[in-house]
């Protein structure tokens, strides 16, 4: 007979729950042991220790990017040639000249799919894995039975790993009007919140409000208040919820006295030639906002935040931050969302700091070392539509779009799936959100099928999708 684990007050919680659909007691813990049985003999091995997860809001062009059809009618293949790739047989934008020399090192997914039409509801199954709570909507908010997102679900199943930063997201939180979904802990609550790293595009520098003391509480007086704190909770803790919530007060002790994130946020530490690498000029260098001048253009480039933020994902990798959300969004200049002049706006905006700040990322992890353990994910909410429209543009395209994964134990210079003639729909292996986000637990060593649980008690399974096998080494 297999040991039945103890009840807590949760359990007692879904027990209630349970017995409203007739499952008695005695089932409930027979179903729970066996499950838990069956993860510990099937629980993946940890094969990550890291992840830059790189959202680009707007949804980039999958055929004017990665996922080009040079053979298409002229109104689908845009104005955009290809070029060849450090791969064999991969073809990528001409306006990626340097992405184009590191793709030996990344795996493509074509292919990807969901229903969602809208930015939110597309947004928040990207970042979360699961299908929006309001179904496809354009304009919905985070909301208290959100799912949570990756970091905070990693964060939860994780909660004992004796790390400070779990999960932090910069340089903003990404707000339409309203805060967009997706990007917080949702129904797991404040404990699981990513620590916020804010960016300030003028003076190039980052901050974080989490890391500081409170005004006359000197670190020496926290330590103390901390011991006190230490001593009390030795002769109180009484349950799961209390010895979770001493997890949470000591985390937050050490990310307060540690200097770890702190020293990562200095991004002046960096030498010129590695700000430069990643494609941003010195602070204090003046700018021409002339924007009929080529060379204005490029300086702009240069002084874009989009370098500078996945830099700065880097600094926190090696601070031992697991998990990492940039957001490449609207404040940084034109954002993805090319309705109108697509061409225009991927040559001179979009393309040329994205691909120089993704090429200078994959090739800096590898040279430290890092990429063995690091997973990096670029991807935007969907791709576009493949005929241009009246405007030169493209529309909403979530039928089929692209990602790219590299680090870890993905494929090296890999193509997962393709799409059909026109880039319309996948025509092999098509990939879900829900599949990638069995993808990226598996490789943290967390099977996809542990649970979390709502206020009310309610359990979740934190992804629904099946791992990418195919894309492991």
């Amino acid at each position: 007979m297999l040991p039945q684990p103890p009840i807590t007050r949760r359990h007692a919680i879904e027990i209630g729950s349970l017995g409203l659909l007739g499952i008695s007691l005695p089932r409930f813990l027979q179903l729970q042991a066996l499950q838990a049985a069956t993860r510990s003999d099937q629980a993946p091995k940890q094969q990550i220790q890291s992840c830059i997860f790189i959202f680009y809001y707007g949804g980039p062009s999958h055929l004017d990017t990665f996922d080009m059809k040079p053979h298409a009618p002229l109104e689908v293949r845009g104005e955009f040639k290809s070029i060849a790739t450090s791969v064999p047989g991969l073809q990528i934008s001409e306006h990626l000249p340097r992405t184009s020399r590191v793709m030996h090192k990344v795996a493509v997914v074509r292919g990807m799919h969901h229903p969602m039409r809208g930015h939110d509801s597309a947004s928040y199954q990207t970042l979360t894995g699961r299908i929006p709570p309001v179904g496809d909507n354009q304009n919905f908010g985070d909301r208290p039975d959100s799912f949570p997102c990756y970091g905070a679900c990693i964060s939860r199943v994780r909660r004992y790993h004796p790390i400070a930063v779990p999960h932090a997201s910069l340089p903003f939180v990404m707000n339409n009007n309203i805060i967009n979904p997706g990007q917080t802990a949702g129904f797991l609550g404040a404990a699981y919140q990513p620590l916020l790293i804010q960016g300030d595009p003028d003076t190039l520098a980052y901050s974080a409000g989490s890391l500081k003391l409170l005004q006359g509480v000197s670190p020496q007086r926290f330590q103390q208040r901390m011991d006190l704190l230490r001593a009390l909770n030795a002769n109180i803790v009484s349950s799961d919820d209390d010895a979770e919530m001493n997890v949470h007060s000591e985390r937050a002790f050490e990310l307060i006295v540690s200097d770890g994130v702190r020293d990562a946020l200095d991004i002046d530490q960096e030498s010129a030639a590695t700000r430069e690498r990643y494609g941003f000029g010195p602070p204090g260098q003046s700018y021409d906002d002339d924007p009929k001048s080529r060379a204005n253009v490029e300086l702009a480039i240069a002084r874009n935040m989009r370098g500078l933020n996945l830099l700065m994902a880097r600094r926190l990798v090696e601070a031992g931050v697991s998990f990492i959300n940039v957001y490449d969004y609207k404040q940084q200049g034109k954002n993805w969302d090319t309705h109108s002049d697509n061409f225009v706006r991927h040559k001179d905006h979009l393309l040329p700091p994205a691909d120089r700040a993704f090429a200078a990322l994959i090739e800096d992890l590898d040279e430290r070392g890092l990429l063995e353990t690091t997973l990096v994910v670029a991807m935007g909410e969907f791709g576009r539509t493949p005929r241009v429209n009246k405007d030169a543009g493209r529309d909403h395209w979530p039928d089929c779009y692209t990602a790219l994964l590299a680090g870890g134990p993905i494929k090296r210079g890999y193509i997962h799936g393709a799409s059909d003639k026109l880039g319309a729909y996948p025509a092999s292996d098509p990939v879900t959100p829900a599949d990638l986000a069995a993808t990226i637990y598996s490789l943290f060593g967390v099977d996809p099928h542990a649970l979390v649980h709502d206020p009310g008690g309610r359990p979740y399974p934190i992804a629904l999708g099946r791992p990418i096998t195919a894309l492991i080494s």
